[in-house]
């Protein structure tokens, strides 16, 4: 599916017209193109989220968006990965507003979010969104964090606990938001896993065929909203090239070390680790490379939530079979039913 430019020439005639009934003729055509070239024009994209978009300040010369879902229950606030933004929540929001009041925060100096200077400690970050729950009053709420989001997470518990009713971690329990000396490193790994081919053309067409493409090779997508907070869009609706976040390299992952966990926690894991459909159409080298690398990263994960298990008595650790790391959208359902068993024991 794509998207096809059309292109309109105007000739001019080998013979000038002069006098008000050429200028009235020139005027009309000039007119009639203007108005065709708008037609043809793409319509401007409008988030479907029924979300309601705010800017809460939390410092000087900082305003964080914050979207509320709505939804009726005991408040829920949901803190994204490292370089996402509120927006990737916008389809599991949904999902949650079904018995909780839904709430997101997009981190300083990224999205829409401000960005200012160069403080993005743990602690930082962690009082930014404790600045956001005073402007919205809200009462002990449930804090449910993805990825680094776990580093604001257990910043703000381990100091406010008792400003929070509990955490989840959402593929977020890792070195940087707890290590009692036992965490294993990330860089066992030895590198960066493979990657798919990067889209060709027709996959940038339209966000509708970058959404496709993300399917093809990993099984989901996150929402349109967040692939457009992303990349950028070309005039024409195509998409353009990625973004890059003011706030990007500035993040500091291992300035605190959290090594309890005051406040009850669920802990989810995408365990054992799924193989990304792109793999099976890949070569030999290729698979070989990504088992190679699934294998070993399974390994070290499973290794961070036994030491969460033996050290964290109070935390529930779940593991869900053939995730990603982005579980909460390749694994929806899963997730979705074992936060609302949490959220009903507390």
């Amino acid at each position: 599916m794509g998207i096809r430019t059309r292109y309109l020439k105007v000739f001019r005639s080998s013979r000038l017209v002069f006098g008000a009934a050429g200028l009235l003729s020139t005027f009309i055509l000039t007119s009639s193109i203007a108005a065709l070239a708008y037609s043809q024009s793409p319509k401007p994209w409008t988030d479907p989220s029924p979300h309601k978009v705010s800017f809460i300040t939390v410092d000087k010369d900082v305003r964080l968006e914050v979207l509320d879902w709505g939804g009726k229950g005991k408040p829920v606030v949901l803190l994204a990965g490292a370089g996402a933004t509120a927006h990737v929540f916008d389809d599991f929001a949904l999902q949650l507003r079904k018995q909780y009041h839904v709430y997101g925060i997009t981190r300083r100096g990224f999205g829409s979010s401000d960005y200012a200077g160069s403080d993005y400690s743990a602690d930082r970050l962690g009082n930014d969104v404790v600045a956001v729950l005073d402007a919205l009053k809200l009462n002990k709420p449930v804090l449910v964090g993805h990825s680094l989001g776990g580093m604001e997470l257990s910043s703000v518990a381990s100091r406010y606990p008792d400003r929070v009713a509990g955490l989840v971690y959402l593929e977020a329990a890792y070195q940087y938001a707890f290590d009692n000396g036992k965490s294993p490193s990330p860089s066992e790994l030895g590198g960066n896993p493979p990657r798919p081919a990067e889209p060709a053309a027709p996959d940038l067409v339209s966000f509708a065929a970058f959404s496709n493409w993300n399917v093809r090779n990993f099984g989901f997508s996150p929402p349109e909203s967040e692939l457009r907070q992303l990349r950028e869009t070309n005039p024409d609706g195509s998409v353009g090239k990625r973004r890059v976040p003011q706030a990007a390299g500035k993040l500091r992952l291992a300035n605190t070390k959290y090594s309890t966990m005051p406040v009850r926690a669920l802990v989810i894991f995408a365990l054992p680790r799924s193989v990304a459909p792109w793999v099976a159409a890949a070569d030999a080298t290729t698979q070989q490379a990504a088992k190679t690398f699934t294998e070993a990263e399974t390994a070290l994960v499973e290794r961070q939530a036994k030491v969460i298990e033996e050290a964290v008595p109070t935390a529930r650790v779940i593991r869900i079979a053939n995730g990603n790391h982005l579980v909460f959208l390749s694994n929806q359902a899963e997730v979705l039913r074992e936060i609302n068993a949490f959220i009903s024991r507390l």
